[in-house]
C-alpha cells in the first residue's frame, strides 16, 4: 500500500475516515483551522472533537468556470454534519440538478487527490449520495 497524507490537517485517515473540529470549551463553537481565540465568545481553550460522517445538504452551487487545470463541473457544498458547517465538494455523482438537491442525505468518503514522484498519495474528503 502507498504511504498516503491527509491534504488538509483537520482530515483523519485509517480505517474510519473523519473530519477533526476544533471545538470551543466555553460555548461549543467549531472550527476547522487553528485559533487564538473563538469567533463567538472570544474563549481561548480548544479541545478536538470529531465531526459525524453523515450529513445533510443545506447549499450548494453547480461550479462551471474555474482556475486552469481544475475540471469543471464540479458541486461546491456547505453540508450540516451533526450540528457542523462542513464545507467540501459533492463527488462521485452526476453534478447536475436531477442528481443534487437540498436536503439530501451525505456521507463522507475519501479520495486520492494526487500523488508525488515518491509514490505518496494526498487523500481528500468529499461527500456522497448516502442512498
Amino acid at each position: 500500500m502507498a504511504k498516503q497524507i491527509p491534504y488538509v490537517n483537520y482530515l483523519v485517515l485509517g480505517s474510519n475516515p473523519h473530519l477533526e473540529a476544533n471545538e470551543c470549551t466555553a460555548c461549543g463553537a467549531r472550527f476547522f483551522d487553528r485559533r487564538n481565540a473563538c469567533a463567538g465568545c472570544f474563549g481561548t481553550s480548544f479541545r478536538k472533537v470529531e465531526v459525524p460522517t453523515d450529513g445533510v445538504l443545506r447549499a450548494f452551487s453547480i461550479v462551471t468556470f474555474a482556475a486552469p487545470g481544475v475540471q469543471v463541473p464540479f458541486v461546491s457544498a456547505i453540508i450540516d454534519c451533526g450540528g457542523t458547517s462542513v464545507r467540501g465538494n459533492i463527488v462521485n455523482t452526476p453534478p447536475d440538478p436531477d442528481h443534487v438537491r437540498l436536503g439530501m442525505k451525505v456521507r463522507l468518503t475519501t479520495f486520492v487527490a494526487g500523488t508525488d514522484d515518491e509514490g505518496t498519495e494526498a487523500i481528500n474528503y468529499g461527500f456522497e449520495p448516502a442512498n
